[in-house]
């Protein structure tokens, strides 16, 4: 069987995707033909090709002289994040909760009880966290949802901002777990949009903005 072949526009419009999805290129931030073409090293046709496809998807609006502009949003850029975020990993653990093994439950119970154990001002807070969460990607059995996940959590380096306290979090953690364990689909996506939209605090951080005509 031949390996599948990547064109250069799909390699390019990946690349791109990533960079607009993970903030590396912010909301308003024009895009250059010839500028992307170096930055990428590749010529100006597939970064051309590329644009194209990523204004079909409302990723980029068109610009003047062979430029683009990363689309901007209304809502905060930390927002729209953790409701993508709620949205997709509440449908992740929906899908986990029908196909969960044993080894993969018991994985996901040890993390937890790790950050159940953890002092308040414990560095390794974030590094176990996203690990209880990726098991739960992992546990849903999509590639293009863990692939999705990863993306979303590259746009915090440092990881999502906390606002509970560790033991809170554990013990959230540990409510979606036994629904996993029940294989109460439902319930543990519920469980894990509250989880992800409450840990935020979303309605008290958003900045000021123009009211829009209805």
């Amino acid at each position: 069987m031949q390996p599948l072949y990547t064109s250069k526009t799909e390699l390019v419009t990946s690349m791109l995707r990533e960079l607009i999805v993970t903030g590396e290129l912010e909301a308003g931030t024009t895009l250059r033909q010839r500028d992307l073409a170096a930055r990428l090293g590749v010529s100006p046709t597939p970064v051309r090709e590329a644009l194209r496809r990523l204004e079909s998807e409302g990723l980029v609006t068109a610009g003047q002289h062979r430029s683009a502009i990363v689309a901007e949003s209304w809502l905060d850029a930390t927002e729209e994040n953790y409701l993508i975020r709620a949205a997709l990993e509440s449908l992740a653990a929906k899908l986990a909760a029908r196909r969960i093994t044993a080894d993969q439950l018991a994985a996901i119970e040890k993390i937890n009880a790790q950050i159940l154990a953890l002092d308040e001002n414990a560095l390794t807070y974030g590094a176990l966290n996203r690990d209880f969460h990726f098991g739960i990607y992992q546990a849903a059995g999509s590639p293009v949802l863990l692939s999705l996940m990863r993306m979303l959590w590259q746009a915090m380096p440092d990881g999502p901002k906390v606002v509970r306290t560790h033991q809170e979090s554990a013990a959230e953690h540990a409510e979606i777990i036994e629904a996993l364990r029940a294989g109460d689909a439902e319930r543990a996506g519920e469980l894990t949009h509250k989880h992800i939209v409450g840990s935020a605090h979303l309605a008290d951080e958003r900045p000021a903005r123009r009211k829009r005509g209805t």
